[in-house]
């Protein structure tokens, strides 16, 4: 072979080689056309249990199939590393108390591990911190269980309930009915939130001992009638917000010198002049700080607020109908390009664009689920 030849043909190798793509390449592009998400439900009609849809980039939705077949899944987390996750089973068995569940999470798909008591009648709400403690907030037994994750995803007895009492002003409000329960950033200091009560209930956890004692406030009376369901910390660390039920507001809460909170105002998640029955549900907030999104379910719509880097005040700037009944939870994600509803009543999920610069939202996708309540990514 002449030498001229031989350059030429290896020229021509490098350019192939260049353009092959690896295995592992081929893995990553496939990975971005898609991100999958898990679906919590009700399971007293047509659904199974916990179900698996993914979301296009360009926001269109479809479904994988059914996850997990559990009953009434209706609340569901992650543990801090992302293998595995947790579900309520929002029930009541004969002996008062519902159960949480954990499983293994493989891709699309999960594996039962693991079944314990709640500690109390219909949990509706479950989180985990990064060491692994567990909360969850039983909403007709009016308290909060204590579990332990151990690091093969194993859920531990019930370790300590806290039990709330004490009633509001509203008929939903004749009892304690505790609603969600939320870690603080040191992963000790714990916020329940109990809507029968109408009050926000503060603890701390005693690793130690593996118990739940309170702390000093105890409480936190929000507006008369109010009914506290969850709350969304800002990336500030200053300023908390809990979505109320009853009354279709939002409180802002500041934390003073000493650690404890302030309220300093409430905001209306419904348009002005709306008088129809309408019931707040959840609660998030962008990753910037700068826009507020709330879901009402009567009203049917995702209220969108610009927040006050200054105070923390709220401006409404957007009701979003979220072409379905009874719009529960719902989900920025990952790179909150998107926000998908859970339309509980109309059995379907619907996905909008977000704009980053100005908070708003434009429809994308719907498609058909059975009773979801709750969007986990």
């Amino acid at each position: 072979m002449k030498p001229f030849q031989f350059i030429i043909l290896a020229l021509l190798t490098i350019g192939c080689q260049t353009k092959k793509e690896t295995p592992q390449q081929k893995e990553v592009k496939q990975e971005k056309k898609y991100t999958s998400f898990f679906v919590g439900t009700y399971t007293d009609t047509i659904s199974k249990g916990i179900y698996t849809y993914t979301l296009s980039k360009e926001g269109k939705l479809e479904k994988v199939g059914l996850a997990a077949l559990t009953t009434n899944p209706s609340f569901l987390v992650k543990s801090f590393d992302h293998n595995y996750l947790l579900a309520v089973n929002e029930v009541d068995s004969n002996n008062g108390n519902g159960t949480v569940e954990s499983y293994n999470i493989n891709g699309d798909s999960l594996k039962f591990i693991s079944r314990s008591s709640s500690g109390g009648a219909h949990p509706c709400f479950i989180t985990v911190n990064k060491n692994g403690n567990v909360l969850t907030a039983n909403y007709t037994g009016g308290n909060i269980g204590l579990l332990q994750l151990n690091s093969e995803g194993v859920l531990s007895d019930l370790l300590d309930i806290q039990q709330h009492t004490g009633k509001g002003t509203k008929k939903q409000q004749n009892t304690a009915h505790a609603h969600s329960a939320w870690f603080e950033a040191d992963n000790n200091n714990i916020i329940s939130v109990d809507l029968g009560t109408n009050e926000l209930w503060f603890s701390k956890l005693d690793t130690s001992q593996q118990k739940l004692q309170f702390s000093s406030p105890k409480t936190l009376k929000m507006d008369e009638g109010a009914g506290p369901r969850h709350l969304s910390f800002h990336p500030n660390e200053k300023w908390i917000y809990s979505i109320n039920e009853l009354n279709s507001t939002v409180s802002l809460l500041e934390k003073t010198k000493n650690n404890t909170l302030e309220k300093k105002a409430s905001f209306s998640t419904l348009p002005d002049g709306y008088t129809e029955e309408s019931y707040c549900a959840d609660i998030h907030i962008s990753s910037d700080g700068k826009f507020l999104y709330a879901s009402n379910r009567g009203h049917n719509s995702i209220a969108v607020f610009s927040i006050n880097l200054e105070n923390g005040s709220l401006q409404s700037i957007s009701h979003q109908p979220t072409k379905g009944n009874w719009p529960r939870n719902f989900s920025l994600s990952p790179d909150e390009n998107y926000i998908i509803v859970a339309n509980q009543h109309s059995n379907n999920l619907v996905s909008f664009k977000r704009d980053a610069t100005t908070g708003l939202l434009v429809f994308t996708d719907e498609i058909s689920a059975p009773s979801p309540v709750c969007i986990l990514f």
